[in-house]
């Protein structure tokens, strides 16, 4: 095509135009058509069992969570017990809380945990990570919102081993001179 005749389709009326212009010959037809990407995101199907809930496995550190996600009224229960008496610190639930927030979801669901290894602050950030999988999951629209605050990904962050002639992973025995 010539500069003349390209036009730039700005607006739904520029398109409407172009519908409605002749074809093109057929010698400019078999040029290769300029490819436009999409904005527009493919959506994930919702993964929700028998009972209404969404799974998913959260880890950190050393703590691994299972998080059974449902609607409710926002409480969350963790091994058996509440929140607040589980997580006696209050930044260790406001961690928590943090994808419901970003998504505006805050006291919309229920959530059930169940969390084994590491330490009370590993284990705030698997109750997170599987909180913003499985809401994701339940809400697949949320996805985009939950993964650009960065609560889908898994901090890699581990504690480093050990080593032998080490009194820890990098720290050496006490030196002596005699």
């Amino acid at each position: 095509m010539s500069e003349d005749t390209r036009q730039s389709l700005s607006d739904l009326k520029d398109l409407a135009a172009a519908a409605a212009a002749p074809a093109a010959p057929v010698a400019e037809a078999a040029a290769p058509a300029p490819v436009v990407k999409s904005t527009v995101a493919v959506l994930r199907e919702r993964e929700i069992d028998a009972q209404g809930r969404s799974y998913a496995t959260g880890r950190r550190k050393d703590a691994v969570a299972r998080v059974w996600l449902k609607p409710g009224t926002g409480r969350i229960i963790v091994n058996g017990r509440d929140q607040t008496a589980y997580f006696a610190r209050p930044t260790l639930r406001l961690v928590i809380n943090q994808p419901f927030a970003i998504a505006d979801r805050t006291e919309q669901f229920d959530v059930i945990a169940t969390v084994k290894g590491g330490g009370l602050s590993g284990q705030a950030g698997a109750v997170k990570h599987g909180i913003a999988q499985a809401l994701s999951k339940y809400e697949p629209t949320l996805r985009p919102l939950v993964k650009a605050a960065g609560f889908l990904t898994r901090d890699s962050r581990t504690v480093e081993r050990k080593k032998y002639g080490r009194a820890k992973a990098r720290k050496s025995f006490q030196f002596s001179k005699r």
